[in-house]
């Protein structure tokens, strides 16, 4: 009977997952046929035609059958939804959901810096002396001394001649990628780069192109086939990669811009206050100079405890970005708060690299014990980011919501996010989880995956 019972969810599982993919396919073509005119002379909508009722509701659109689609997969898997969970106070090693402590693995507090008295009371104070927004996009009206201070901490940081905050990470990209490129421009990213690459990319107008995760022989070859065709030329990778947990040999891709004559953007959000000695990114472990990347990009909703993203870089990049970039030009300005706490967080960062090595040290061990209990860790090198691949979205879900019953919250990563065949729990670590937290974590789930 049980047995039966497992059959019957995984056909239904794969029936619903062949309906997914087929909608999934529908948006993408209605995506690409929405700048179609419409024929000369055809009727335009008249009320009361019911074709156009019909299509004039959002539960009609595909994108909405998407979702409809995921919630029955997880019906038909009898699987909890892992998402949304309501967190009761500030997330780091642990946090607390319905009045429960549980061992937190869903969260970018790599320092523990967020709820740090130290950044808090910097934050508190920022809004005692600006209030809780800067009301007006900087240009306008909403310029405070904090946000330059930051910036200015930022540029010092990656040793560049200046810094531009926005209010978002993913901004950031979308909106810097799209204003310094266009037709007749070819950009260029790594297979799995962050959605905020590929929506930037799109959005300029520019030739897309990507070459497999982390080869830069592939990315070489496509240079050497592309280059001339091109006015402009970006690559863009990342400095640790947020799904596998691995990084990128820097220092080929630095060698390829100067032999291709390609501007270098490292995107790194993950990677900055985890990687180095003294947590300075992908840099510092690297032994790369600050001015072989053209833009380093960065996000503070990491390491640095507050929100936004950065970019890094020479003069004319940066006022190219304060006056032309939509995403700052016409978006209010970063939250003075916000821009005290990371300032803070940053400071805190440098004078204690204790921190820094914490968390590799977890990391390391997180890393060690997973591959220890036979667990297939993907690429990760065993820094902050390490999924325990199970090559299976029932099987993700379910371990996810079995941890989290033992009072472990880690999230899965499931179709149609990543492939069928990637399907993963993804564990953040942060320097202040404890070692017997971790070995509890792994022991727990060999235990679960034995049922």
């Amino acid at each position: 009977m049980v047995m039966g019972d497992s059959i019957r969810k995984q056909l239904a599982a794969a029936a619903l997952k062949r309906q997914l993919e087929r909608v999934s396919n529908d948006a993408q073509r209605d995506e690409a046929g929405c700048e179609q005119a419409m024929p000369k002379g055809q009727a335009s909508r008249t009320d009361g035609d019911a074709r156009w009722d019909a299509r004039a509701r959002f539960e009609a659109m595909p994108q909405y059958q998407q979702v409809s689609l995921i919630r029955q997969m997880g019906d038909a898997l009898q699987v909890e939804s892992p998402f949304f969970r309501v967190h009761e106070g500030a997330a780091g090693a642990t946090t607390r959901i319905g009045g429960r402590e549980y061992i937190n693995f869903a969260n970018y507090n790599y320092l523990g810096l967020s709820s740090d008295p130290t950044v808090v009371d910097q934050a508190k104070a920022a809004i005692d002396r600006y209030g809780v927004s800067a009301s007006a996009s900087r240009m306008v009206a909403g310029e405070r001394p904090i946000q330059r201070d930051l910036e200015r901490a930022l540029a010092d940081l990656y040793g560049t001649e200046d810094c531009v905050a926005f209010v978002s990470g993913h901004a950031t990209n979308v909106t810097v990628i799209g204003a310094l490129f266009g037709p007749g421009d070819l950009i260029v990213h790594d297979a799995l780069a962050h959605n905020s690459v590929v929506q930037g990319a799109q959005l300029s107008g520019a030739k897309r192109l990507s070459f497999a995760h982390n080869d830069w022989r592939e990315l070489d070859a496509l240079l050497a086939r592309t280059r001339g065709d091109y006015r402009n030329v970006l690559v863009v990778i990342e400095g640790l990669y947020s799904m596998d947990g691995d990084l990128p040999d820097l220092a080929r891709f630095v060698d390829i811009r100067a032999r291709h004559g390609v501007f270098l953007m490292v995107d790194e959000a993950h990677s900055l206050g985890v990687l180095g000695e003294r947590g300075l990114g992908i840099r510092e472990h690297s032994g790369v100079a600050s001015d072989d990347v053209d833009l380093w990009m960065g996000t503070m909703s990491k390491t640095l405890a507050g929100c936004g993203g950065f970019i890094a870089g020479c003069q004319p990049l940066v006022d190219m970005l304060r006056h032309l970039a939509p995403g700052f030009l016409y978006s209010v300005g970063l939250a003075p708060a916000l821009a005290a706490g990371s300032l803070a967080a940053l400071t805190r960062m440098l004078a204690e690299p204790q921190r820094v090595a914490m968390l590799q040290a977890r990391g390391r061990q997180f890393l060690r014990e997973a591959r220890a209990a036979g667990f297939d860790t993907g690429s990760s090198a065993g820094y902050a980011v390490v999924p325990i691949m199970t090559r299976s979205s029932l099987k993700a879900a379910q371990w996810a919501n079995a941890l989290f019953e033992e009072g472990i919250n880690v999230q899965p990563i499931f179709y149609p996010a990543v492939e069928e065949r990637a399907a993963r729990l993804r564990f953040f670590i942060c320097a202040m989880h404890e070692p017997a937290q971790i070995t509890r974590t792994i022991e727990t789930l060999a235990r679960i995956a034995k049922r």
